[in-house]
């Protein structure tokens, strides 16, 4: 009976294959134009007639870039914001999901509904008022002025996400813990936690990606300070109006690009439960 049933199956899986596979060639096709552009000689990427293949590839590009003197600086940069941004956004959405699932207190619906609204408002929107409200406070050409936003963007989402892995958590895993002795602060960190880091490096993949990439915030608020730019920052080096190197552009775009992938590498077990469901009683 089983044999049959195979066959019916075999070809709708075969299917499904070749329909996976050709959406991963159509997504991973502009990350391998961008690696070929990076690798190809300049007469190559100013012809008319563009190839998908290069027979004489060069690192003449990568060298630029890394012949720029304040690439590096860029670089570490980035990684500061992007690990601050990860850190607190991963901590304080623990904190607050926590709290928005464990305890009733009054308005705490309207709390929730607050963090979906947030989500809705562009950030082109609020770049301008984030503007004033960094000068007002002297945090122009500052680090600080990059971090703090993505915070603050990046926590209604993690804080809804978090929300389901903690409500998964078994309220009587709790009563057990505080009959066993446990205070709060140790059930907390010692067995919540854990259960819900799937959740948290979910959380900061979404938090990192955003973080790293970010090209309007560094824009607007770092002015004058270039030593304070970011590695987005570092493609305008290449792009000229009148003679834009195009080589550069893309051997700093695949710079940027293998952070995320390492981070990925990482991440992904943990990812990929935590995207899979939470606890189960």
């Amino acid at each position: 009976m089983n044999l049959p049933r195979a066959r019916v199956r075999r070809p709708g899986r075969l299917a499904a294959e070749a329909s996976a596979l050709l959406i991963a060639i159509v997504v991973a096709f502009p990350l391998y134009w961008m690696v070929l552009s990076a690798i190809k000689p300049a007469g190559e990427i100013e012809s008319g007639e563009p190839r998908p293949w290069t027979l004489a590839p060069s690192l003449d590009s990568f060298r630029r870039v890394f012949g720029q003197q304040e690439f590096g600086r860029y670089f570490l940069n980035s990684l500061v914001v992007a690990s601050c941004v990860v850190i607190a956004s991963g901590l304080i959405a623990f904190l607050a999901a926590t709290a928005v699932t464990r305890f009733r207190f009054r308005l705490r619906t309207t709390l929730l509904i607050m963090f979906l609204v947030a989500q809705m408002v562009p950030v082109e929107a609020l770049t301008i008022p984030l503007f004033f409200l960094m000068r007002d406070a002297g945090r122009l050409n500052t680090l600080g002025s990059l971090i703090l936003p993505h915070i603050a963007f990046s926590l209604p989402f993690a804080i809804w996400m978090l929300r389901g892995f903690v409500k998964a958590v078994p309220e009587a895993l709790e009563e057990a813990a505080y009959i066993d002795g446990a205070s709060r602060a140790r059930f907390l960190w010692q067995i919540l936690f854990p259960l819900v880091l799937p959740g948290l490096v979910a959380t900061s993949v979404f938090s990192f990606i955003s973080a790293w990439n970010d090209f309007l915030f560094a824009k607007s608020f770092i002015i004058s300070d270039t030593a304070q730019s970011t590695l987005p920052m570092a493609l305008l080096v290449f792009y000229k109006p009148d003679d834009p190197d195009w080589g550069g552009v893309m051997a700093a775009s695949t710079v940027m690009t293998i952070p995320v992938l390492v981070f990925f590498v990482l991440v992904q077990r943990r990812l990929v439960s935590g995207l899979g469901g939470a606890v189960k009683d």
